[in-house]
């Protein structure tokens, strides 16, 4: 009895101080934000936005993909909700902000916190291989009683026990863009992970017939094992390479956390291994992007075409500058503006018949449409700083 005492005693501790932790970090950026006012970035009209909804029965703990085959699938569009009744406060944890996506969906949740008038708060850890302090912040928002937690898990089935603690406590739990096998989720609102690899793969093969030719050898940069978008993305790739006109061969694919100095040492090691024999490589949002230097070093800039697995403002330049060939786009703003309204479309008790996932439909962009893409619904503003707290009460 003594020993869980003591252990209990222990676990509220950390509770407490992850809670400290979480305000002042919320504190400190709120001052930064009202200290400068144009980093908060205004309320923004948007047009509805295309989605799958799936609904239920559907198969238990599966994937977002196993629920587009197994659910009832409802094509649509998700409206600007109307704005809140109260300020409900809702905790977004990321797993970090390093690139430009997770900026896209910060600047999704802020500037729609603003027109919508709730409170919120992005909390994020510093990257893939940083499950415990995610789980950690998970404890502290649960302390901290939000009015609901949204979630980009690190991991498909790691963050399951913690959103089911928070669902225990009686507060709803969404997730954003990174996929879960948790069935404790209010809605999980992503986009088909599988469906970025099966057209990240098909852009490749048709690039490839169009240059006449018959088989390519490819390599594969898809992120960090473990993360639901990496599974996705090598599982569709792998499908549409054996249904594809073109003969595939995947020389190698290798993971790890997609910070832009770990994905070069990556690249390096893939060039120097299969160089001479590749035709194209195909990488992450922060995967991509890291590889174009290895190539030029390698002098393979001109021989193997970079293709991406999503959109960010920097693989938009490089694909304007010819660097990447082209990219997925799972719509990272969208993705943010949909979570957003659906917590408070939840809270303000307007939804009656929940899906139990939203899919944002993807995009693809090359050169051939590029000048005409509607960039704003996946890419925040050229300058945009990610802001880590809006409080409507202050502003």
């Amino acid at each position: 009895m003594c020993g869980r005492l003591q252990g209990s005693h222990k676990g509220n501790a950390v509770k407490i101080q992850w809670t400290r932790r979480l305000a002042a970090v919320a504190a400190s950026a709120l001052t930064t934000a009202l200290a400068s006012a144009e980093k908060l970035p205004d309320p923004v009209k948007f047009a509805p936005i295309p989605v799958q909804s799936i609904f239920r029965p559907l198969q238990a703990n599966g994937s977002a993909d196993d629920a587009l085959a197994s659910g009832r699938v409802v094509a649509g569009a998700y409206a600007m909700a109307a704005p809140a009744s109260k300020p409900w406060r809702i905790a977004f944890l990321f797993p970090h902000l390093k690139d430009p996506y997770w900026v896209g969906c910060n600047y999704g949740v802020i500037s729609e916190a603003r027109r919508l008038g709730v409170a919120v708060d992005v909390i994020a850890a510093t990257g893939y291989d940083d499950l415990a302090t995610q789980l950690n912040q998970m404890d502290a928002a649960i302390a901290a009683r939000y009015d609901a937690i949204v979630i980009s898990p690190i991991n498909m089935t790691f963050n399951n026990t913690s959103i089911a603690k928070a669902r225990a406590a009686g507060i709803p739990v969404f997730q954003l863009a990174n996929d879960s096998r948790s069935d404790d989720l209010t809605i999980k609102i992503t986009t088909s992970l599988r469906g970025m690899g099966l057209e990240a793969m098909r852009w490749v093969m048709r690039d490839a017939q169009q240059r006449g030719m018959k088989s390519i050898n490819v390599a594969l940069l898809p992120g960090p094992a473990g993360a639901g978008w990496v599974k996705g993305e090598v599982d569709g790739s792998r499908i549409a390479a054996e249904e594809g006109p073109v003969k595939v061969h995947i020389l190698e694919v290798r993971y790890g956390d997609s910070d832009f100095k770990g994905q070069t040492r990556l690249a390096e090691h893939i060039l120097a291994k299969n160089g001479a024999q590749l035709d194209y490589i195909l990488g992450c949002t922060g995967c991509a992007p890291a590889v174009y230097q290895p190539l030029v070093h390698a002098g393979l800039q001109n021989k193997i075409r970079l293709v991406a697995y999503d959109l960010t403002s920097d693989i938009a330049r490089m694909i304007d500058k010819g660097e990447i060939y082209a990219a997925v786009d799972t719509k990272g703003v969208s993705q943010a503006r949909v979570a957003i309204n659906a917590v408070v479309n939840v809270l303000e008790g307007r939804s009656k018949d929940l899906p139990h996932t939203i899919l944002i439909n993807l995009g693809m962009v090359d050169h051939n449409n590029f000048a005409t893409y509607p960039f704003n619904t996946s890419i925040a503003p050229a300058g945009y700083k990610a802001v880590l707290a809006y409080d409507p009460a202050s502003n």
